[in-house]
């Protein structure tokens, strides 16, 4: 089932999402439901906040990075076959230069800004099985999680601007939240008007 998508402006997006564990109610269906949303919306990712729940979950898809041309062979191949849930996900430890990708979310559709991460990440996080995992990821499949990573800790991508990006894009964002965007898409607008 699509479900809609959260946008900005909704506090859920601001909530530091709950850990879950095997118990919770109809965890496989959620995830399934999950990724028809994304791949409807043509997302890489997509966490529980952006769907109205606080809880810490999120899965990725980044093989449409991997026909990416400027991309190294040996990221494409990491990029086609990444492919995940991640449930109470951590980062233990985030290495190396930061550098500046153009980021955009299907919570904030139309706004997309270069965000400077880390390329280097070592996570650990559980699967839908619940099986553990500790892994190191980087450059584009680094940068895909600590997006979706930010999302269950109650951080948007705009949060990491500058005070004159966060300035240049206030009304778009204020826009986004009333529902006057035209998202092609599935959405639920925190601050649209009711039916007069």
């Amino acid at each position: 089932m699509i479900l809609p998508i959260v946008a900005y402006g909704d506090p859920v997006l601001r909530k530091v999402a709950v850990a879950i564990d095997a118990t919770y109610p109809d965890l496989e269906k959620l995830i399934a439901n999950m990724k028809e949303t994304m791949y409807n919306a043509s997302g890489v990712g997509l966490a529980a906040p952006q769907i109205g729940k606080a809880i810490r979950l999120f899965l990725i898809d980044a093989s449409p990075f991997a026909e990416d041309d400027d991309l190294s062979e040996e990221e494409r191949t990491v990029l086609k076959s990444f492919n995940k849930v991640f449930i109470n996900a951590k980062i233990l430890e985030e290495e190396g230069e930061e550098w500046a990708f153009n980021e955009g979310c299907l919570s904030i559709p139309d706004v997309r800004e270069d965000v400077f991460r880390q390329p280097k990440i070592t996570i650990e996080y559980y699967d839908e099985s619940f099986a553990k995992h500790t892994e190191t990821l980087e450059g584009l499949a680094a940068r895909v999680f600590q997006h979706e990573y930010d999302h269950i800790e109650g951080v948007l991508f705009t949060d990491k601007l500058s005070t004159l990006k966060k300035r240049i894009i206030k009304k778009k964002l204020e826009n986004i939240s009333k529902g006057k965007i035209n998202a092609d898409y599935r959405m639920r607008f925190p601050n649209a008007k009711k039916g007069k």
